[in-house]
């Protein structure tokens, strides 16, 4: 048996000032990318959330109305440890997100405010790869986060957005999709690690009620475990990786 070779992933570029990550649920993006973020950050570079829900069902022990404002205060909080100022909140439901016009359409608005060169979004496939089943909101947020990449360029889509001041925005040059199982770039993960670790611990409550492992524990082993499984195909460095799609 002859061994696999392994891809090398290649730099993510780095030509672009402007990022806007769109994802369904608060810690969606500190499972991911946050080590990212905050590298681009210290760079200088402006990166802003809009998140399609306040995660307000995620969490069985508490209820909705109360969960959600918890954890949009654990997202803004979290988001600041990685120099992110601006998170907003598209306000579709936890768990029932529906792919669809309504959708494409505030992320279309969203990406027309923040004129972003690069977006990020969430794996959009049915899995994670493998057998681990992805969920409906992931799919849902990350197709339609693809495909209002380009309608926030045509002013004859969603014509309404330009009557209500949101000129169209043509500029989006690529779609990073963290998460996917085929990833094609990377980003250095090194410089922004701990502050990674930091900011997933801001979803503190979160993490309290899904594992009985101590927070720090939990989280800087999962973040380590995921950065050094891509530094394989990054040079040796620990890395975040990302599917990308150019336009």
């Amino acid at each position: 048996m002859t061994e696999e070779k392994i891809t090398e992933l290649q730099p993510l570029p780095g030509d672009w000032q402007r990022a806007l990550a769109v994802v369904a649920h608060p810690d969606d993006l500190e499972y991911g990318c946050s080590a990212a973020v905050a590298a681009w950050t210290d760079a200088g570079r402006e990166v802003a959330y809009v998140l399609a829900t306040r995660g307000e069902a995620g969490i069985d022990t508490v209820d909705p109305a109360t969960c959600g404002s918890l954890r949009e205060r654990e997202q803004r909080a979290s988001a600041a440890v990685v120099g992110v100022t601006t998170v907003e909140f598209l306000d579709h439901r936890d768990g029932v997100i529906e792919y669809g016009l309504a959708l494409r359409r505030d992320i279309a608005a969203a990406i027309r405010r923040h004129r972003p060169e690069l977006v990020i979004t969430l794996n959009h496939r049915d899995t994670w790869g493998g057998v681990a089943w992805n969920t409906p909101d992931h799919v849902a947020v990350g197709r339609a986060t693809l495909d209002a990449a380009a309608d926030a360029g045509n002013r004859w889509i969603f014509p309404e957005l330009t009557e209500q001041g949101l000129e169209p925005w043509n500029g989006v040059r690529w779609v990073a999709v963290a998460g996917s199982a085929e990833p094609t770039h990377a980003v250095d993960a090194t410089p922004g690690l701990e502050r990674a670790v930091g900011s997933l611990l801001e979803h503190r409550t979160y993490i309290e009620a899904l594992t009985d492992e101590d927070p720090e524990t939990y989280v800087r082993d999962f973040l380590t475990a995921q950065t050094t499984a891509v530094g394989k195909r990054f040079g040796g460095r620990p890395a975040v990786a990302f599917e990308v799609f150019g336009r």
